[in-house]
């Protein structure tokens, strides 16, 4: 089994997610420039690093995926930990004395947000598409949120993977705003028409009831309140940008323009 993580100035990270994936048969780094000690970690805890300019989430896995030599491959963002009890999980399904009758299963993701895990408003169990048997699959290719397009049946493992998105308030905000710039030039490039006063006001309110009061974000207390008003800032933000592109007063460029990845942001409580 190859795992694959794609990094981007992710020192402060990666030798705890490469430390918590060391048992697969060989690690594929995929680094799209890293101006940090990276790639210098990466390669010190014994990782493959490969150089590859940033095309995009899903091309860049794609890119990676084509490295791996595993029959399978566990797909693990940087900021991402696999837990003892998903390692066992794992290794017991690929070593079992019967093959996976599956081309894909699923995992489960406890996200850490403003210092607590949030296990409501939709944070939880966040089912991620993470073991793939090599040449089943691959992700299309959009601006955010890319989705892996699977050939074969799909299972769910039950031990978690824990995903700890941001270390402030700060880190939140900066992804948002990158993600929301994403968002809007992937809904200007499909042609969706103009922002209305509905998208302006209706759907970030929608986000927030969705999340704090249907999905029960309210039990994880002050966190919950936070995951809930930032999720429907990003739905805000994304539509205030889609209306600058559309108005001709922005290229869509802004932030997303950077070298590599930063993290993973959700919209309305749901999956990345």
């Amino acid at each position: 089994m190859s795992a694959l993580v794609i990094t981007f100035n992710e020192e402060r990270n990666v030798a705890d997610c490469l430390a918590s994936a060391s048992f697969a048969d060989e690690i594929v780094v995929v680094d799209s420039g890293s101006t940090d000690r990276t790639c210098e970690i990466a390669r010190r805890m014994g990782a493959k690093v490969y150089g590859n300019p940033w095309p995009g989430y899903g091309p860049q896995k794609n890119f990676g995926m084509e490295k791996a030599t595993g029959d399978w491959i566990l797909i693990v963002d940087a900021d991402e930990r696999v837990t003892p009890e998903l390692r066992e999980e794992v290794s017991r399904l690929l070593t079992g004395p019967e093959e996976p009758s599956f081309a894909a299963f699923t995992v489960p993701r406890r996200n850490h947000e403003y210092g607590s895990w949030i296990a409501h408003g939709g944070a939880y169990p966040d089912r991620q598409m993470r073991l793939l048997r090599r040449g089943k699959g691959a992700y299309n290719d959009v601006e955010v949120h890319e989705n892996l397009i699977v050939d074969g049946a799909i299972g769910e493992l039950r031990s978690p993977l824990l995903h700890f998105s941001d270390r402030s308030v700060s880190d939140r905000v900066t992804k948002i705003d990158r993600y929301s710039t994403l968002s809007a030039r992937e809904r200007a490039k499909r042609g969706i028409p103009g922002v209305g006063g509905s998208h302006l006001l209706l759907h970030p309110a929608a986000t927030f009831w969705k999340i704090y009061i249907m999905k029960q974000g309210f039990r994880d207390g002050v966190p919950g309140y936070l995951h809930a008003v930032m999720a429907a800032y990003q739905t805000f933000l994304k539509y205030c940008k889609l209306q600058e592109m559309r108005s001709g007063l922005a290229s869509g460029n802004g932030p997303s323009s950077g070298a590599g990845p930063t993290g993973n942001v959700r919209e309305g409580g749901g999956k990345r």
